[in-house]
């Protein structure tokens, strides 16, 4: 792993929201390399407030997941002689719905790296990406620190602590 465990509690015990915020950054800034920032937030939802905990964390995911809809970007402008494709490949997305498309994949475990690069690929609008994906973050992370909130506590309550 890139980020361990260690550093990303380090950096919310050092920064507070800030550094929560940077570790949902790092673990979307990293294309296709896993981070423990899941396991963080959970775990943080215990001693820290579960929504701010899940808003810093999430909004700092969204804009670590713009790496991937540049990287996208990218392959569009290299791949000009495809420019065509692309463009149907957009209005078909389009078509089905594709703010829930983005929203759906970043609120749930599926691999978002995808969806970032290929809405780049695309030139899918940049706001239009970046505001499904930050709706779906924070709802995803927002959940976790629940989770964390109510489960460490039952964990904790049925073992006996």
């Amino acid at each position: 792993m890139v980020f361990g465990s260690e550093f990303l509690i380090s950096l919310a015990n050092t920064y507070g929201l800030v550094g929560i915020f940077l570790i949902g950054f790092l673990s979307s800034f990293t294309l296709f390399i896993p981070s423990p920032a899941f396991i963080v937030v959970f775990l943080l939802g215990s001693v820290i407030n579960p929504l701010p905990l899940g808003i810093a964390a999430g909004l700092g995911s969204a804009f670590g997941e713009l790496t991937s809809y540049y990287a996208g970007y990218g392959v569009s402008l290299a791949a000009k002689k495809y420019k065509k494709k692309f463009r149907a490949i957009e209005k078909m997305f389009q078509k089905y719905n594709a703010p829930l498309i983005i929203f759906v994949f970043s609120a749930t475990p599926l691999p978002f790296d995808i969806v970032g690069i290929f809405c780049g690929a695309v030139r899918y609008p940049l706001k239009k990406f970046f505001l499904a994906t930050l709706a779906g973050k924070l709802v995803k992370f927002t959940l976790i620190a629940y989770a964390g909130f109510y489960g460490l506590e039952a964990i904790k309550n049925i073992v006996g602590f």
